[in-house]
């Protein structure tokens, strides 16, 4: 705060108040920001589920002999065949691959979150730092400010709730990403592990997506026509991440949905003629 003497104590008084008063209605966006960073930038701690992990891998072990020895019988049944020979060779190394795979998911998933947390990183330090909190720039943003002081911190709330789900959905992933490689190599499943994997690739990855809306946010705070107006798209940027992160979940179902209800009709028909 300003040192007040005589000669400026009026403006002195006056600016120290805002500066409070600033200082007061920024302690809980602070809070808030901190708890949004840890659970946006850094890396998703998926070690608590290395156990529950390693349990996993032991029951898709026990599949590993059984469809080696189907594949196996493929490759000695297929007599003569050219194009059923190489299709079981195709099968036997895909195998192979699905094990390789699985067995190294966690680690493999450990590094793909730290790679997007280090992205992330880097796009979000060109933030400025004083974007989310607020500040004395003009008259027209202080008003604005003081009213809209309880929907920012509504909306910070509401970003802190999706992140916090996204934060536990993908530290549980590292169990579902290994039955995801599984399901992929295997023919009848290969649809429902396209989607845990894509389920799981778009949650990794918003963190990103997230970092890109603020900067863009920040970015037009420089244009005269939101210079007046900084709280406004502050609120637009985190309701913005809140709205792209239902959508992208809501998308990634629905296609899931589509594509697994041909499988499923199938199914449907072979289990109603049987």
């Amino acid at each position: 705060m300003a040192t007040c003497g005589i000669t400026n104590l009026g403006s002195c008084l006056v600016e120290n108040l805002f500066e409070f008063l600033l200082y007061i209605l920024n302690l809980p966006i602070k809070a808030l920001l901190i708890l949004i960073n840890n659970l946006m930038i850094e890396p998703v701690n998926i070690e608590l589920f290395a156990s529950t992990w390693a349990i996993i891998i032991y029951i898709l072990s026990l599949f590993y002999g059984i469809i080696i020895l189907i594949t196996g019988f493929r490759f000695m049944l297929s007599g003569n065949s050219p194009e059923q020979r190489e299709k079981a060779k195709r099968e036997l190394m895909n195998n192979i691959l699905m094990i390789v795979f699985v067995q190294a998911s966690f680690f493999l998933y450990k590094i793909i979150l730290e790679i997007i947390s280090s992205i992330s990183t880097v796009i979000f330090n060109l933030i400025p730092q004083t974007f989310f909190l607020i500040t004395i720039d003009n008259l027209n943003n202080i008003g604005l400010e003081l009213i809209l002081v309880i929907p920012y911190l509504a909306v910070l709330v509401t970003t802190l709730i999706f992140l916090t789900l996204r934060y536990i959905c993908v530290g549980i992933g590292v169990v579902l990403f290994a039955i995801g490689i599984f399901f992929y190599f295997i023919g009848p499943l290969k649809q429902y592990g396209k989607l845990i994997i894509n389920y799981l690739a778009v949650l990794a990855t918003l963190p990103i997506l997230y970092s890109i809306i603020f900067l863009a946010s920040s970015k037009f705070l420089e244009l005269p026509i939101f210079s007046g107006m900084k709280i406004i798209v502050m609120i637009g940027a985190f309701a913005l991440v809140d709205i792209t992160t239902i959508f992208l979940v809501l998308f990634v179902i629905i296609k899931a949905a589509n594509t697994l209800s041909g499988p499923i009709g199938t199914l449907t028909k072979v289990a109603g003629v049987l």
